[in-house]
């Protein structure tokens, strides 16, 4: 098959490799739809550890099922699908305390670049291992993964927006519902509005959130948050956004968002909060990336917490956002800039590079991706 592959930081090419059957406990998915994310962007520029390639890159996608291994009963072929990144094993000590994202596991393997056995069904044609791309790696026509990490779409949301609630919904929505857990009327800020940043807001509007304040460099983005809901825009670019997001929230906002993953923007997050307010950082930071804030301001009560892939329980929540985008009450395509193949994902990526666009998402299966003309 085809597949986007990371040979090493900096080279990303599309090229041939083979892809073995699924074992017990894995699903074989024809991938019809995925979105490009950051964190593809830095698996592809080496920032995220050393040792990282050579990986088929890819982790928010949806698509059909074609065969199952053996002990997989919750999906069959034909059913369509999200994909999940972190396929918890329930068993381990963080899956017992009800904190499936931080499973050992399932982390484990993300680091190696393997399925939960330890090895991979990707290889170049010579034979050379590939990794697999946290763990999903649906840069690519198919994908095996941990039947955990296989969530079925029960109701009828196109593929290759249903995509896009494999990282970029449950990232954001998650981290208002599970970490912030605003309270009606309370105030925040969204640090940073690419395709995370605008299901955060997305998830304000759920909570009911009195202000919204986007804040982001790129005008367009601004205008896409405003539509979205938020309440106020903030351009980046100005001497102290901090200090426009506090004067327009009466002092600051109970609740900042980090969507990006620089020390800069996490400082500029904390300076939005009021006294007693968080800062969520949701953004993915590079290996080695610190922040600083000052110490001082702890006697304000204001803290700051860290927030992975919602930090909630993926595949129950996938399921009821699912629910949502149906109802309409969670809109997805408009986030949507680019639409490609998978020959465009390497130019996804540069867009993302350099801050051009919103989020791309690449059509695999045209037919069962469900994108009308």
């Amino acid at each position: 098959m085809r597949a986007v592959v990371v040979r090493e930081p900096g080279d990303v090419r599309v090229e041939d490799v083979e892809l073995a059957a699924p074992k017990a406990g894995e699903v074989l998915v024809r991938i019809a739809a995925c979105g490009v994310c950051h964190s593809d962007l830095h698996l592809a520029d080496g920032r995220l550890g050393d040792g990282r390639w050579p990986m088929v890159l890819g982790h928010e996608g949806a698509g059909t099922v074609e065969a199952v291994g053996e002990g997989v009963v919750h999906v069959a072929p034909g059913d369509r699908v999200v994909l999940c990144m972190i396929p918890s094993c329930g068993t381990c000590t963080a899956c017992r305390a009800g904190r499936p994202t931080l499973c050992g596991p399932a982390g484990e393997a993300g680091v190696r670049g393997t399925l939960m056995d330890g090895t991979s069904r990707l290889s170049l044609p010579d034979g050379t291992p590939l990794q697999h791309g946290l763990p999903v790696d649906c840069f690519a026509e198919r994908t095996v993964v941990a039947a955990a990490g296989v969530v079925p779409l029960t109701v009828d949301v196109p593929l290759w927006q249903a995509a896009l609630l494999g990282c970029g919904a449950v990232t954001g929505i998650g981290a208002v519902r599970n970490v912030a857990r605003p309270r009606i009327g309370e105030r925040a800020a969204v640090v940073g509005c690419g395709g995370v940043g605008q299901q955060v807001i997305a998830g304000l509007v759920l909570a009911g959130a009195s202000a919204i304040v986007a804040v982001d460099r790129d005008p367009a983005v601004l205008d896409l948050a405003r539509a979205r809901g938020a309440t106020h825009a903030v351009d980046a670019r100005v001497a102290d956004p901090a200090a426009v997001v506090r004067e327009l929230t009466d002092g600051g906002v109970e609740h900042a968002f980090e969507v990006v993953g620089r020390p800069e923007t996490m400082r500029l997050a904390w300076d939005c909060l009021r006294a007693g307010g968080t800062a969520v950082i949701v953004g993915l930071a590079a290996v080695g990336v610190e922040a600083v804030i000052p110490a001082i301001e702890f006697l304000s009560d204001k803290g700051i917490k860290g927030c992975y892939y919602g930090s909630g329980n993926p595949s129950v929540e996938l399921a009821s956002l699912v629910q949502l985008a149906a109802d309409g009450r969670l809109v997805l395509a408009d986030v949507v800039t680019h639409l490609t193949d998978l020959d465009g994902i390497p130019d996804g990526l540069e867009r993302l590079r350099t801050g051009a666009g919103g989020r791309t998402v690449a059509i695999l299966d045209e037919a069962a991706a469900g994108v009308e003309s």
